[in-house]
């Protein structure tokens, strides 16, 4: 009779044993899942960050292009009014006819 009575509680305490490792891997299956929505997510973000990083490089290109072309306009521009006040008007009229390719030239790649 006591031997029945331990194999109870035996059981008792594996059966509590069992519920409790149970419930653990319960909490730590919805963790696992938790932890892998999480890296999803930020999978997501990172390449929402590198598409963006890669439109504001071409942006930066395309602005650094457009500052280069107006800084040589402004160059023949300003080669032009000196030729004009130094009274070189043949000098200013090549630089004239340069200044017009190059704006053509600028405006055909557009």
């Amino acid at each position: 009779m006591v031997r029945m009575q331990k194999q109870r509680g035996n059981s008792k305490y594996l059966s509590n044993c069992l519920k409790r490792l149970r419930s653990d891997m319960e909490e730590t299956s919805e963790e696992q899942k938790r932890i892998k929505q999480g890296q999803i997510q930020v999978r997501e973000k990172l390449e929402a960050v590198e598409l963006e990083c890669e439109q504001l490089q071409k942006e930066i290109k395309l602005i650094m292009h457009q500052s280069l072309n107006t800084q040589i306009r402004l160059a023949f521009m300003f080669q032009i009014l000196k030729a004009r006040k130094n009274q070189e008007f043949d000098k200013a009229a090549k630089v004239t006819v340069a200044l017009r390719k190059l704006i053509t030239r600028g405006n055909r790649q557009k």
